[in-house]
């Protein structure tokens, strides 16, 4: 089975975003991690992790979301999930991540809540 993980960022105003799709697994989530490594996040901004096309999601890639979090706070940025798909919301509360992770259903809705201060 061939695994794969596409993976785009862009930068906006209010900080960084990181679109994923595919398999996050013990296979592709290096290359998250390296990608997200690369961002540089400024104090007061945000990282909004999109998830909407994630179809596969193992401890491994868990673990790479943790790495976000600790990576956005030392960077004293905050974190955002969006469009979670069903399944990845559903480990996401079974782990207890959804008291940590704030979450969004569009990386759009994210980007306007954060500039708007609501939410």
């Amino acid at each position: 089975m061939t695994q794969h993980l596409t993976l785009h960022t862009r930068t906006t105003a209010t900080g960084a975003i990181m679109e994923l799709a595919g398999e996050l697994d013990h296979r592709t989530a290096p290359k998250a991690r390296e990608a997200l490594l690369g961002l540089a996040l400024r104090p007061g901004q945000q990282l909004v992790i999109d998830l909407e096309g994630i179809t596969f999601c193992d401890s491994t890639g868990i673990t790479f979301l943790i790495a976000a979090r600790n990576h956005a706070q030392a960077a004293d940025a905050a974190i955002t999930l969006a469009a979670l798909p069903e399944h990845l919301s559903r480990i996401i509360r079974i782990v207890g991540l959804d008291r940590v992770f704030p979450t969004h259903p569009t990386a759009q809705d994210a980007e306007h809540t954060w500039e708007t201060g609501s939410g």
